[in-house]
Order: structure tokens, then sequence, then C-alpha cells
């Protein structure tokens, strides 16, 4: 999503090109005290915003804030708001949990890869009212087996990946300390084990499809309320039942009434 925003904020800085739609980019999360590429990913977040946020040519058009220690009260703050929810976790690399289940009942459409529960959004409201991109899990294994994915072939290929990449190399997101983010440059175009630059340009496209959709906002509201209308599976009740038949071999019993 980083790479995403900088892309943006690329295109209307020095390209002159407005959004489709105006937009305002909220995150949240936290770090484990140890993790150190966590920690820096999220101090990249608020240097990314802290540019945007202050330059008067993106006003309007482009904002980004970053919730610090997301919880459950903030959840409840938050979910209800969202408009679109990015769940955009690599394809059979990190399987996506309930949150996204929790937006999509709120009615806020998904964009997100075929990774964990997106799987199950997808078959119960419908792959056409969600914004589906990127690599599949087969795709991904196969370039593993194969040995075939290189990310500097798409950095050299694709001129947005390579903007992004340079700008974060170059300072322009951490004024004053040139080389604080180069690392993320080093690592994506040597390893790149999560095949983001491999996803990056469907994620660009979907992203643009997702806002001449809510251009639409008869379409849009359309597909928010199959959203809310068919995510009722999801309901704690039906999981309950669902473990205890499948993993616990449990039978439901019935409680007599209390006698008077």
């Amino acid at each position: 999503m980083a790479l995403g925003i900088m892309h943006q904020y690329l295109t209307i800085v020095d390209d002159g090109v407005e959004p489709i739609v105006p937009r305002t980019y909220l995150m949240a999360g936290k770090a484990a005290p140890g993790y150190w590429a966590a920690k820096m990913t999220i101090k990249l977040i608020n240097n990314i915003a802290s540019v945007i946020n202050n330059d008067g040519r993106t006003h309007g058009m482009l904002k980004v804030a970053f919730v610090p220690d997301y919880r459950v009260s903030l959840a409840e703050r938050i979910i209800p708001a969202a408009d679109l929810s990015e769940q955009i976790s690599t394809a059979g690399r990190e399987a996506s949990g309930t949150g996204n289940m929790k937006f999509a009942m709120n009615g806020a459409l998904t964009i997100g890869t075929l990774d964990g529960a997106n799987i199950e959004i997808r078959d119960a409201v419908g792959a056409e009212n969600m914004f589906v991109f990127g690599l599949t899990s087969p795709e991904i294994e196969d370039l593993v087996a194969r040995g075939a994915y290189r990310p500097r072939e798409y950095y050299e290929s694709d001129s947005r990946i390579g903007r992004v990449l340079d700008e974060l190399a170059s300072g322009r997101f951490s004024p004053g300390e040139p080389e604080l983010f180069r690392w993320v440059r080093d690592v994506l175009l040597e390893r790149d084990d999560y095949f983001v630059l491999a996803d990056f340009a469907s994620y660009l496209e979907t992203q643009n499809q997702a806002s001449r959709e809510y251009a639409g906002r008869r379409s849009w509201t359309k597909k928010a309320i199959l959203n809310v209308a068919r995510i009722g599976r999801f309901s704690s009740d039906r999981t309950i039942r669902e473990y205890a038949r499948e993993i616990w071999h449990l039978e439901p019993s019935s409680v007599p009434a209390p006698s008077d």
C-alpha cells in the first residue's frame, strides 16, 4: 500500500495528473519491540504521510494517516467509516484474518489478493462485488519452483516501479536522512520474498478500477449493500457450529426448560 500511495503522490505532483476521486488512506498497527523491519515500515508510512499532508499540491486530493496502537476500540470506530478495505497479503503467504470480514459486514468493498479469508468473501459476496488483483497461490508456487521470479526485471521494465523505488532511495520521503529507506529498495530488488513487484502493476490497475466504481455512486452503493447482505455466513454462531461439527466432533444437545 505504501508504494501505491507514493505512486499516486508522484503522479499528482510530478505528472500533474489528478486522481479519479480524492483518497484518504488510513493505516493502523503496531510492531513488536524487536521487529526492526516492522518499526521501519511504520516510520516509512509516517514519513510518507508527513510529505504528502504538508504538500499544498495534494490538498483536497490525497491524505494519509497512521493510527498508532491499533486495538479493538479503534477498530470499532475505523471499520464502519471505511469505504475500501485493503487486504493485500501475498496469495499463499500471509493468510488474512477476520478484519476483512468485519469491513465487508460494515459495507466496505474489499480490494485484495486471493489469500486467506478473501477467498471465502469472494465466494460469499461474488467476485463482481470486490476487487481482486495479483498472482494466485499456484502461480506464485510455479514461479518459485522454476526459479523464474526476478524482481529486477519488473523494476527495469515498468517505469512506475522504477520511479517509486528510486524515490525511496533518493531521500525524497526522508528529508535530512537520504539513506534511511534505501534498504527497502534493495530488499525488493534482491529478494522480494512476497512478490510485491510482481503484483504492483495489477494493484495499481485495480485501484484505478475501484476509483472509477466509486465515482459511479449507484454501482458502488449496490455492491456495498450486497456485501452486507451476503456476509452473514461469517457470523460467530455459524463458526462455532462448524468448529463443533468438523473439529471437535460434537453434537448439539437440548437443554430442558426449568420447571416451575
